[in-house]
């Protein structure tokens, strides 16, 4: 029953799915299929989306909530992603991967009135901007190859195939990156991985605002700061 209730949610988990797709896609009988997804459903689990089928549920996101807040690395690298916050004026954010998407399991807000809003918890594409051209950058061989062909342009500066290779070269030979308008028009954001044992990518730390602020021009100069943070959870991952 388990094994099936979470196929069913992994075949929404791209977004809303008929009670026909959600069978082609698990294999399950109908029947089985609509008993579990009524089931679920139930328990807030899936949610009818009009006439677009199911999607997951609310309760979904509060136990991802209630996950991300007991998450001991988030706890770790708080007090350092305060300081990158502070010291730059912009805001701060940790990711971590989760497929082929990044997740924000903590953030620091910019205490200024134009400022850039990353809520924990939100999903953002591997593909474009500083933090997913990070993990791209650290991904093996395979992976990195397969996310390239994935790569697809959200706006007009979003590096794709060639341009996005050379780029993710480049990325981690100087171990930063950077990026303006490539995720979404007017923000900028410059990052840097945190490191874990045998130099595993464990986690992403990123500083983001605006472009008249950050820019591609100005990116440099943030990534000391960005680079430091991201030693020092490090060290805390390490101590811990």
């Amino acid at each position: 029953m388990l094994d099936r209730s979470v196929a069913i949610l992994d075949a929404v988990e791209g977004g809303a799915r008929t009670l026909t797709r959600i069978t082609e896609a698990t294999g399950l009988t109908p029947s089985t299929a609509h008993r579990i997804v009524k089931a679920l459903e139930a328990h807030g689990f899936l949610q009818l989306h009009g006439g677009f089928g199911y999607r997951l549920g609310p309760r979904l996101l509060t136990l991802a909530r209630l996950a991300l807040e007991d998450l001991p690395l988030r706890d770790l690298a708080h007090p350092a992603l305060s300081r990158l916050a502070g010291s730059t004026g912009e805001s701060a954010q940790l990711f971590v991967r989760s497929g082929d998407e990044r997740i924000c399991v903590d953030a620091a807000e910019s205490r200024r009135e134009l400022r850039t809003l990353v809520p924990v918890g939100a999903a953002l594409p591997l593909t474009a901007g500083s933090a997913g051209k990070v993990f791209m950058a650290w991904a093996s061989d395979l992976d990195r190859d397969r996310l390239i062909r994935m790569a697809r342009k959200r706006t007009p500066e979003t590096p794709t195939g060639s341009r996005l290779r050379e780029e993710l070269r480049q990325i981690r030979d100087r171990g930063w990156a950077e990026s303006s308008g490539e995720r979404e028009p007017g923000v900028a954001s410059v990052s840097a991985p945190v490191l874990g044992h045998l130099d595993v990518l464990e986690a992403v730390v990123s500083v983001s605002g605006p472009t008249i602020r950050i820019g591609r021009f100005r990116a440099r100069r943030y990534a000391p700061a960005v680079l430091q943070v991201a030693a020092e959870i490090r060290h805390s991952l390490g101590a811990a």
